[in-house]
């Protein structure tokens, strides 16, 4: 991790991780002001879509046939079963886990696989067990890319599915129309989502609150139906019941609580107050009664209309009178949820160029007020077409279901290690207290995953590839950086010696000149290309690194060190967190330590561009030195990352071999 967070600049100039102590608990994010009411209602918009969005498939998902094991029956016994599994998950994966204990576990109020990653290695750094907890929150990551391909296609499709019961017209018309709708989200990501956002958070109360009336009609019917599914008795009976038919109906079960790792990443943008009083006094009671109310639905028809209603429950619940509005709030709906996870996949890669794991790439910030709205079009692009392969192959909500479960119950077991990582090593719980509360999230989860892996060849293996192909492309860039950093500090010289010598030996000339630099120690090889092919140097010199902390933002009076080596040669410090944009030329406006302010027209900028060629050495295969130089090769410019003046950059090429 070390290693990793060092190369957070990005591709060619690397950011040193300087490692800054920071307390673990309290709201300290720069999420978005507003009063708690107003910011509650904004997380009910974005926070909750994916979840929000599971009675549409979760509860007829569990009665279905997988895997050859013939469906559960519609019985008193199953469907109490199932909706007292869907109550005691949601209580104690989301409610207990995430609401309640995860998020305490802040880095700065920022939430997050990478962000809680950053914190441990920060705690812990030095510690010998750290290089497998880094893999896996990395691991985490990369399955988080898997569900943001997934969720799109998931939602979008069960949504427009229940075009279907408006007409039978629509059967032929299903994926034309959930592609359509895919396409048009993501072309219009590149506008910004500030205006749109602000419609999210009504659109998603009133379908909430849309849920929760539809299961109070059904509820009336048997209000016993609220006893059943608070009792884990029925649970129980369950599995004593049915065994392995229960088992392999966990893996769908685990629908019903998709979305809850956003909690946790959404945390910064929102904090932790207003998403746990929404989740606790709207979201969830609204989602209990309309899985209630799908439960009473089957459950008070004569069992061969059950076995009808049971294969799509949700939309077979609404009244005829309101069916169209309904299916259109749905789809709304669900593109509130793709647009949350896309956006979340957005922000996931802006930390990830930060702390080292990912080449840098175009950003384009989309809101001049929010500094978390951005835009990354090689990310959208690629998600689009993963989107639209995925709908083409599966081409059905039910399809696709196999490979949903797997994203989700990997991040939520891996989140479950760090979890506990955070128990023992930061917070110090003592055995007692830490050890029940660990062993039934792993008990839920593992049971979760097992449940899923059962899948893998029903289309499980879709987000294990996509996972494992990610990884791949994540610990190889880290890795690649970590190699090219130690073999150009092989051939350097120290930056003192060659202050003296240069001074002496070298032309001056009127200006600044700026190296970029990707560590703290040395001469840039920049610096040495121009001494050695131009002879001269300017009357001021500045060798600049860029450091990525592990924490998401640096107060503004952190931000620079300057040290003077004499003969008009400095070496500048810029700090910035993991969610903060790299402008060089505004925090080199705020400075005047260096030998007096910068002038940009009067300042030349001189960037380091590797071209690295594979060898032999035993740093890393050479297939994963072929796919480091192809992502080297394709990252964007330095000058766009650093947001330096066009004209004011000379990049000098040199070659290096890992």
């Amino acid at each position: 991790m070390n290693e990793a967070i060092a190369s957070g600049a990005g591709a060619h100039n690397d950011a040193a991780a300087i490692a800054e102590d920071q307390h673990i608990e309290g709201n300290h994010g720069h999420h978005n002001s507003g009063g708690l009411i107003a910011l509650s209602v904004g997380a009910i918009g974005v926070v909750f879509g994916d979840i929000g969005t599971s009675p549409l498939y979760a509860f007829r998902e569990t009665f279905a046939s997988h895997h050859g094991a013939p469906g559960i029956q519609v019985d008193p016994v199953h469907i109490f079963g199932v909706l007292s599994l869907v109550f005691w998950s949601m209580m104690i994966v989301v409610t207990f886990k995430y609401v309640l204990t995860i998020m305490k576990a802040d880095n700065k109020g920022e939430g997050g696989s990478l962000a809680l990653l950053a914190l441990i290695n920060r705690k812990t750094e030095g510690a010998s067990w750290t290089a497998p907890i880094v893999l896996l929150g990395v691991f985490a990551t990369a399955l988080f890319y898997g569900d943001s391909m997934i969720t799109p296609a998931m939602s979008v499709l069960s949504a427009t599915e229940g075009l279907t019961y408006v007409s039978p017209v629509f059967d032929d018309f299903i994926v034309p129309i959930a592609l359509m709708i895919l396409v048009g989200l993501f072309a219009i990501q590149s506008r910004g989502t500030e205006k749109v956002g602000k419609l999210f958070g009504p659109i998603m109360i009133v379908y909430f609150l849309t849920l929760a009336g539809l299961g109070m009609l059904h509820i009336v019917k048997m209000p016993s139906v609220i006893f059943q599914m608070l009792n884990p008795v029925n649970a129980v009976n369950f599995f004593l019941t049915d065994g392995f038919r229960a088992f392999v109906a966990m893996g769908s079960v685990v629908l019903a609580v998709t979305g809850a790792e956003a909690l946790y990443a959404d945390m910064g943008h929102f904090g932790r107050k207003p998403i746990g009083i929404s989740w606790l006094s709207f979201v969830l009671p609204c989602l209990l009664l309309n899985y209630m109310g799908q439960g009473a639905m089957v459950m008070s028809v004569p069992p061969e209309q059950a076995v009808e209603l049971i294969k799509d429950p949700f939309f077979l619940m609404v009244p005829d009178m309101i069916r169209i509005p309904v299916v259109i709030l749905a789809v709304l709906a669900t593109i509130i949820a793709s647009q949350a996870v896309i956006s979340g996949a957005f922000s996931l890669t802006q930390m990830a160029v930060q702390l080292g794991f990912v080449p840098r790439v175009s950003i384009k910030h989309t809101s001049a007020a929010a500094a978390g709205q951005i835009y990354i079009p090689v990310v959208n692009w690629a998600l689009m077409i993963a989107v639209i392969l995925l709908v083409l192959f599966f081409r059905s909500s039910t399809n696709l279901a196999a490979a949903y479960g797997i994203a989700v119950t990997g991040a939520v077991t891996i989140d479950t290690i760090l979890l506990t990582v955070v128990l023992f090593s930061l917070w110090k719980w003592p055995a007692w207290k830490a050890i029940p509360l660990v062993a039934l999230f792993f008990l839920v989860d593992l049971t979760y995953l097992g449940a899923n892996l059962i899948k893998v060849p029903q289309g499980g293996w879709v987000p294990l590839a996509i996972g494992l192909g990610i990884f791949t492309m994540l610990t190889t860039w880290s890795r690649g950086r970590a190699l090219m950093r130690q073999s150009m500090a092989e051939s350097t010289i120290p930056m003192e010696v060659f202050a003296k010598s240069a001074h002496s030996s070298a032309t001056r000339v009127p200006g600044t000149a700026i190296f970029m630099a990707s560590t703290n120690s040395g001469v840039p090889s920049a610096l040495l290309h121009n001494i050695k092919h131009n002879k001269v140097l300017h009357e001021r010199v500045v060798i600049l690194t860029v450091a990525i902390q592990d924490m998401p933002y640096v107060d503004d009076t952190k931000r620079c060190s300057i040290k003077d080596l004499g003969q008009g040669f400095y070496r500048m410090n810029l700090r910035y967190g993991f969610l903060e944009e790299t402008d060089v030329p505004a925090a080199l406006k705020r400075q005047d330590m260096c030998g007096g302010p910068f002038e940009m027209m009067k300042t030349s900028f001189f960037l380091s561009r590797q071209t690295l060629l594979a060898s032999a050495k035993p740093g890393m295969a050479i297939w994963r030195e072929k796919l480091f130089a192809w992502m080297l090769r394709n990252a964007a410019s330095a000058m766009e990352f650093f947001r330096l003046p066009t004209n004011r950059v000379v990049e000098l090429g040199s070659q290096v071999e890992i």
